[in-house]
């Protein structure tokens, strides 16, 4: 009823799955991964928060002008 259905692996693909199911496992920290989770893990985060913090700083001190306040109105 579903027979003749078979297909062939890609070496390359199951190498790759391979790979990807047993990361945690083939995992070393080297001086580039430090490196790369001190920028992206903490530095990075770190800026965008003071910034965001810096924006709204900037917000608080903006006082609208009031509407009719101009001269002459």
């Amino acid at each position: 009823m579903g027979g003749g259905m078979e297909y062939n692996k890609n070496r390359w693909i199951e190498e790759w799955g391979a790979a990807r199911e047993n990361l945690e496992h083939n995992f070393r920290w080297t001086r580039r991964n430090l490196a790369i989770v001190g920028i992206f893990g903490i530095a990075v985060p770190v800026l965008i928060y003071k910034g965001i913090v810096k924006e709204f700083g900037h917000e608080d001190q903006y006082v609208p002008p009031m509407i009719g306040s101009e001269p002459g109105t």
